[in-house]
């Protein structure tokens, strides 16, 4: 399952990158859950510079407050899972990288780490670009590393739906 998940993985950072280039935007990316999965997708496929500025893997709540300027107020109310943290990744980043656009995931992959609100698989991927910031939930089940892929495919996938929009369709 996981090179099916790979291969779907590099093939979407793929068609993200020509969408890039073809705008001429710039791209960062702040990541948690994932743990750089994300990145590693964007930086295998050949010429990335040209539109992929840097990541920061901010898993813990101090790196996620100090470099992305996620608030406290939001860690300790909402969580670091949590649509809010998610935009503020973004939006971190974005001016962080000085980034077009800056992608964000947050999340639980498991096994453990649930809470009764929050189920291992739920993640909230977050995108800001200059028109503003989105954040959207979605829910992945499987093993840790197949989580991590389905989480890392679906916030590519947000972006390459945003990039088609700019160039209507």
């Amino acid at each position: 399952m996981i090179d099916n998940l790979d291969y779907k993985l590099t093939a979407l950072a793929g068609e993200i990158g020509q969408l890039l280039n073809k705008h001429k935007l710039s791209l960062g990316v702040t990541e948690s859950a994932t743990g750089g999965l994300v990145s590693h997708a964007i930086t295998n496929i050949p010429g990335c510079s040209a539109y992929y500025l840097g990541s920061v893997t901010s898993y813990s709540n101090h790196i996620k407050q100090k470099l992305l300027g996620v608030s406290a107020r939001i860690l300790d109310t909402q969580g670091a899972v949590s649509m809010e943290t998610a935009c503020q990744m973004a939006s971190g980043g974005r001016q962080l990288l000085g980034a077009d656009i800056c992608l964000s995931d947050t999340g639980i992959a498991g096994p453990d780490g649930e809470t009764p609100s929050k189920p291992v698989g739920l993640f909230y991927l977050g995108l800001a670009a200059p028109k503003g910031v989105k954040a959207f939930e979605r829910r992945f089940t499987g093993s840790r590393e197949e989580i991590k892929y389905q989480a890392a495919i679906a916030v590519l996938e947000i972006l390459k739906e945003y990039l088609k929009g700019i160039s209507g369709g």
